[in-house]
């Protein structure tokens, strides 16, 4: 038997908590149903609206969510804390989305018949409809990724993807804990050490409902302490 979490941060995603869950957890079931093993796990990272209460209210329907309230850290950061709440729960496979209904979960089903094959398994965003300055970010980031890492990685960032545990956990032994771009530097070491990657085009939507909280001007704090943190990274490695 074999063990995997879906784990997804969500911060002031009221407008769409309840229907991501609602197409992620008949994911869970049937895994289950195969006779493996599946948890749904979402942190609720600080939110101002009723994102968390509506979790805790749609634990009884579905009985493998487990929803987390935890202070506000940033987008990475929670990644970083589900993924190691994934490993200390003996998870052999983690899988990171997001909770704004962007990704298909009918997506995952290629990623999880190949998860013998690859080490990590992530999806590319061709033709995503998420808005111009989103494409922009993605191919800035591929740029100082090569700058940082020299390495070239088609699309670092996306939240869509398929983790061997054994292979993450020497990964995040270099990533600072609170690290906000974190699934970029995940990649790019993937990437630098020559792990067997899956790439996968995948459907990227807009945002299903309520208000993206990153705009350009917290982007580009978030990129200026990034470059930081790529130096820490670095230094790690070596």
């Amino acid at each position: 038997m074999e063990t995997i979490y879906f784990v997804l941060p969500a911060y002031n995603e009221e407008a769409n908590i309840e229907e991501v869950i609602a197409q992620w957890h008949p994911v869970c079931e049937q895994i289950n149903a195969e006779g493996n093993e599946a948890h749904l796990v979402i942190a609720n990272d600080g939110s101002k609206d009723k994102t968390f209460a509506i979790m805790q209210s749609l634990q009884s329907k579905y009985p493998l969510l487990t929803p987390f309230d935890k202070p506000n850290s940033g987008h990475g950061a929670t990644v970083l804390y589900l993924y190691r709440y994934a490993i200390e729960n003996k998870a052999d496979f983690i899988f990171q989305t997001d909770s704004d209904g962007q990704t298909l979960p009918e997506e995952f089903w290629q990623m999880w018949s190949n998860r013998h094959i690859y080490d990590f398994q992530i999806g590319t965003r061709g033709g995503r409809q998420d808005g111009a300055s989103r494409v922009f970010v993605t191919k800035t980031l591929r740029f100082v990724v090569w700058l940082m890492f020299h390495v070239w990685v088609k699309d670092a960032n996306t939240p869509f993807r398929l983790l061997k545990t054994d292979k993450l956990i020497p990964i995040l032994n270099v990533i600072p804990q609170d690290y906000n771009l974190a699934n970029v530097a995940v990649s790019a070491i993937a990437v630098r050490w020559h792990y067997n990657i899956g790439w996968y085009p995948i459907t990227f939507r807009p945002r299903q409902g309520g208000v993206n909280s990153i705009n350009m001007r917290r982007i580009f704090k978030i990129g200026i302490k990034a470059l930081t943190d790529f130096r820490t990274i670095n230094r790690n490695l070596k």
